[in-house]
C-alpha cells in the first residue's frame, strides 16, 4: 500500500510539473507573438526601400540598438505605431548600424533622430517624444509650422546621394581593414600602408582624367607670330654682352631710321620728282642692308677667330 501511494504521488508530481512547463511555454509563445505583432506595425526602412517615404506621410526614427536614449523611447514608438492607421500615416524605423547609407543621406548626427515626411518634404521632429505629443504633431498638423529641409539637404538630392555613397564607402573600407588584419593577419600598419598607396594611385588616376577633360574643353591657344618674334629677339639680346646688340636688332633699328628718313623726305619732296626720289630711296635701302649684313658677317668672323685663338692658347 505504501509503495502504491508513493507511486501515485510521484505520478501526480510529474503531471503537475508537465502542466507547469506547458503553461510557461504557452505564456512565452503568446508573449513573443504579441511582441512580434506589435513590432510588425513599425515598418523597417533600408537602402532597398527608402524611396517609399517619398510618397505619403511618414514618421521615421533613426536608432541604434546600443543607444540608451533609443531604448527609452522604444515602447512609446511602438505605441505610437499602433495609432498609425487612425492617423493615416506610416511609422517606420532605421537601424543606423545596418544602414549607414541612410544615416549619411539624412545627415544623422545624434540618436535618436526623428523625421516627418510628407510627399517628399522632410522636417525634423524636435518636440517631446511622448505618445501624446507625437499624435498631436500629426493630428493638429503642427508640422506645418516647421520649416522643411532645403532642397540641397533633401535625401533625394544629388549632394545627399553622394554623402550616402561616402558613408557606404567608409563602411566598406572598415570591412576590408578587418579582413586584412583578422583574416589575412596583416599588421595594422601594413593595412594603413595599403590604403595609403591605393589612395595615391586613385588620386593620380582622377587627376589625369581631370587634366584630359580640361584640355579637351579648354585647349591652349597657339602663340601669334608677333609674340614668337619678340621672344626670339629677346633671347638673342640676352645671349649678347651688355651694351652690344645683335645683328637682327641693328637691322630692325636701321630699318626704322631709314623709314623715318624716307617719310621725312617724302613729306618735303616735290610731286614732280616723286618717281625719281623713290628709286633713289630704294637704292639707299639696299645699300644700307648690304652694309649692315657685311658688318654683321665681319663681326661674326672676328668672334669666331677670337674663340679659335683662345682655344689654341
Amino acid at each position: 500500500m505504501a509503495g502504491r501511494k508513493w507511486q501515485q504521488s510521484v505520478t501526480l508530481l510529474a503531471e503537475a510539473l508537465l502542466f507547469h512547463q506547458l503553461l510557461i511555454g504557452f505564456v512565452f509563445i503568446g508573449g513573443v507573438g504579441a511582441s512580434s505583432l506589435s513590432a510588425s506595425q513599425v515598418k523597417p526602412v533600408s537602402d532597398a526601400n527608402w524611396t517609399l517615404i517619398l510618397e505619403g506621410e511618414w514618421m521615421l526614427k533613426f536608432y541604434a540598438p546600443w543607444c540608451p536614449a533609443c531604448q527609452q523611447i522604444q515602447s512609446e514608438w511602438e505605441d505610437f505605431a499602433k495609432e498609425s492607421k487612425a492617423l493615416g500615416i506610416t511609422v517606420a524605423k532605421v537601424d543606423v548600424t545596418q544602414e549607414p547609407g541612410l544615416s549619411g543621406r539624412f545627415m544623422v548626427t545624434t540618436l535618436p533622430t526623428i523625421f516627418h515626411a510628407k510627399d517628399g518634404s522632410f522636417r525634423r521632429y524636435l518636440a517631446s517624444r511622448s505618445v501624446e505629443d507625437l499624435q498631436s504633431y500629426i493630428s493638429e498638423r503642427k508640422w506645418e509650422a516647421v520649416d522643411p529641409l532645403p532642397k540641397w539637404k533633401s535625401p533625394s538630392s544629388v549632394p545627399m546621394t553622394a554623402m550616402a555613397g561616402l558613408f557606404r564607402l567608409s563602411v566598406w573600407i572598415r570591412h576590408v581593414h578587418m579582413y586584412l588584419t583578422e583574416k589575412l593577419h596583416i599588421p595594422v600598419w601594413g593595412s594603413y600602408a595599403i590604403f595609403a598607396f591605393a589612395t595615391l594611385l586613385t588620386g593620380l588616376f582622377f587627376g589625369l582624367i581631370l587634366v584630359l577633360i580640361a584640355d579637351c574643353l579648354c585647349p591652349s591657344k597657339p602663340q601669334s607670330k608677333d609674340t614668337k618674334t619678340e621672344v626670339y629677339l629677346k633671347n638673342l639680346s640676352s645671349d649678347d654682352e651688355p651694351g652690344n646688340f645683335s645683328d637682327d636688332t641693328k637691322l630692325s633699328e636701321m630699318d626704322n631710321e631709314q623709314e623715318d628718313q624716307a617719310s621725312g623726305e617724302d613729306m618735303g619732296s616735290d610731286e614732280a620728282s616723286g618717281t625719281e626720289g623713290q628709286e633713289d630711296e630704294d637704292e639707299l635701302h639696299r645699300n644700307s642692308y648690304d652694309d649692315i649684313a657685311a658688318s654683321g658677317v665681319r663681326k661674326r668672323k672676328q668672334q669666331d677667330l677670337g674663340e679659335n685663338d683662345d682655344n689654341d692658347d
